[in-house]
């Protein structure tokens, strides 16, 4: 197989530069939608002198990836952290101010989900939910509320994000940066603005005031819907031109947070050109 042939070649140069490849610990995983995946081939993958089984759920930088990237193991596995460092946190609660508490909240809950949360956009509404309540648990312990208190209140004074928002806050603030040539160039070419379209030039969104991107034609809900170029570009769409006309990072990050807060999202702005397809 051409996998093979090229793991073969990446051991020789780790064995020419002293390095060795551990084929004990190396996974791989065959990718497809949930309706084809009794259609994946179940062949064993040659890895120098091993043979290894396809994984149906691999992790990598502490990223969980399933067969159909659907990220239910990945939301699974970070809930039930969650859970467990909230009962460590509920023994000593009693002895921990407010303050306190909602630092070791916001250090121990909070990071793990903006960690790699990029990868959760337009996940199904029952993950995010999964998520949320976790987040709602712990603002309660933060507050020692009843289940029955509103939660976006608590909410507001922690300010803290919903989990769909915080995905929503991520991907805007990469695009700002791709749009203004502070990200790599493997994001930045991912990009186009309505306004360098000749075909689209007629169109009102492609006026000079605008930073509208185009979002290119899918066919795979479940899986193209959710490719960076085309969510981030959705995402940057539903922003106002108030926000998406910030002169700095700084400021732009500012602007969102504040219309994240405070308003009801904006509806998702598709701009689709005639002539692409994925």
């Amino acid at each position: 197989m051409h996998v093979s042939a090229c793991i073969d070649e990446v051991a020789a140069m780790m064995n020419s530069n002293r390095l060795q490849l551990n084929t004990a610990k190396t996974e791989f995983l065959w990718s497809s939608t949930s309706l084809r995946l009794h259609q994946l081939p179940q062949l064993l993958l040659r890895v120098g002198p091993d043979h290894i089984v396809p994984a149906s759920v691999v992790r990598d930088l502490g990223i969980y990836i399933d067969t159909d990237v659907s990220m239910r193991s990945h939301v699974a596995k970070t809930v039930s952290t969650w859970h467990a460092v909230l009962r460590q946190l509920q023994t000593i609660r009693r002895s921990l101010s407010r303050s306190v508490l909602q630092s070791l909240v916001s250090s121990l809950i909070l990071s793990r989900l903006d960690y790699g949360n990029a990868t959760l956009v337009s996940i199904s509404s029952h993950l995010l939910s999964w998520l949320q309540s976790v987040m709602n648990t712990a603002a309660r312990h933060i507050f020692s509320s009843s289940n029955f208190q509103h939660i976006t209140s608590l909410l507001c004074q922690l300010h803290w994000q919903k989990a769909p928002e915080q995905t929503a806050f991520k991907y805007a603030v990469l695009v700002y940066k791709c749009l203004h040539v502070t990200a790599p160039a493997y994001l930045t070419d991912e990009f186009c603005p309505v306004a360098d379209i000749e075909a689209c030039q007629q169109l009102r969104s492609s006026s000079s005031s605008s930073s509208s991107l185009i979002v290119s034609r899918t066919r795979l809900s479940t899986v193209v819907d959710r490719a960076f170029p085309v969510a981030a570009a959705r995402v940057w769409n539903s922003r106002p031109d108030l926000v998406t006309s910030a002169p700095s990072v700084a400021v732009f990050r500012s602007r969102l947070k504040t219309h994240l807060f405070y308003f009801l999202p904006f509806p998702l702005v598709t701009v689709q050109c005639p002539c692409s397809d994925t």
